[in-house]
Formats: C-alpha cells, sequence, structure tokens
C-alpha cells in the first residue's frame, strides 16, 4: 500500500510508530522553580551528539516536562530497564499537576550531582542534562506543530557499576525497554555485533 500522511490512511490504527520502531524511552524528570517535581516517559527520544553528547526529548503538546525543562533550564533522563517497564508506564498517567508520579509508581527519588531534578534510583543509568535550546518544528506551510522539542547537553552520568562488564555497559542485563507502535514495547535481549568496512581493507 502507499499513503499520504496528511490524506490519511485508511488503516484500523496509525502505522507511523510501528514503522518508526523501535525507539529508546527518555523517562525525563524535572522540576520547576516552586519545587515540583515531574516523572514521566518520552518515546520521542535519542542522542544526536556525542562531542559535546547532547541528547533531546519531544513533547506532543504543553506538558509538564517540557515546561519545567524550559522554566528551569534542566532535566535528567533516565533509562528504562525491563524490570522498571510497569513502572514507568504507571508515570504517563495523566494526573493532574502536583501529584508526585515518582510516589504514584512507587519508585524512590535519587538525588542528581550536578542538576537539580532527581534520578530514578533503581535505573541502570541515568543521564543529568541541561538545556541547550527548545524548538517548535514547523509543517510544510510554515505552521507551528504542537511539538516542543527539548535538547540539553549531558553534564553527568550515573551509571550502576551491576550493569558494567569488562568496562562495557551490559545492555543485554539491563533489557533496555524501547517503545513500538500502538501498545506495544520491546526489550532487548539478543545483541549482534557487526564492524563497519574501511575502504581498501576488506
Amino acid at each position: 500500500m502507499f499513503y499520504e500522511p496528511a490524506k490519511g490512511h485508511g488503516l484500523p490504527h496509525d502505522p507511523s510508530k510501528a514503522i518508526v520502531a523501535p525507539r529508546p524511552i527518555g523517562w525525563i524528570s524535572t522540576v520547576n522553580k516552586a519545587g515540583e517535581i515531574n516523572l514521566a516517559p518520552y518515546s520521542f527520544f535519542n542522542a544526536f551528539s556525542t562531542r559535546p553528547f547532547i541528547v533531546w526529548f519531544s513533547s506532543e503538546g504543553e506538558k509538564d516536562s517540557a515546561t519545567f525543562a524550559e522554566e528551569t533550564g534542566e532535566f535528567v533522563a533516565n533509562l528504562v530497564s525491563r524490570d522498571l517497564a510497569e513502572k514507568m508506564v504507571r508515570t504517563a498517567v495523566d494526573a493532574p499537576r502536583g501529584v508526585a508520579e515518582f510516589d504514584y509508581a512507587d519508585l524512590t527519588m535519587a538525588p542528581s550531582r550536578l542538576v537539580a531534578p532527581p534520578r530514578v534510583a533503581a535505573a541502570p543509568a541515568a543521564l543529568e542534562c541541561r538545556v541547550t535550546e527548545i524548538l517548535r518544528p514547523k509543517a510544510l506551510d510554515g505552521t507551528l506543530t504542537s511539538a516542543i522539542v527539548v535538547a540539553g547537553e549531558v553534564v553527568g552520568v550515573h551509571i550502576d557499576d551491576a550493569f558494567l562488564k569488562d568496562g562495557i555497559f551490559d545492555i543485554a542485563k539491563a533489557g533496555n525497554v524501547g517503545r513500538l507502535g500502538y501498545m506495544d514495547y520491546a526489550s532487548v535481549s539478543e545483541i549482534f555485533s557487526m564492524h563497519r568496512p574501511r575502504w581498501g581493507k576488506d
């Protein structure tokens, strides 16, 4: 089949998120100037630079994570492991502002070193970030979309030593969780390696 997204797909459910998958989940913790703490998962999340180390998450609409990050200039991206998946989903609840998702999902907070937002204590890894820019993407016709893209430079990295093996982060042991389409998720359980070719050496 072929379809133009602006004209509709004619399927029972939108396949876009299933096609662009799996997507890593940024479990974003933020705090506003009043001290209110927010924790929410974002599947529009990734890294796009290593030097400097920069990650981003995209909020579809004015949600607390983007609002708080814009207000204070900081956020933490927590890694979702397989054993935390169910608690991660609980933090996606449409709770009113002021409700502590950490408490709602029975999660323990741990202090960050360089930023104000706490991190998820049980997460195998967490990235402390300072906001570098906030983008509001435009559609082809020039109108603003509802998306708010928050980019942040990673200023501190926490890794649970239990997930380090010979100096390498054990992704399979953590079972990194990714978002698929619909209500589906995936967890890393199998890893294979391939080396890029070098011109003239193969």
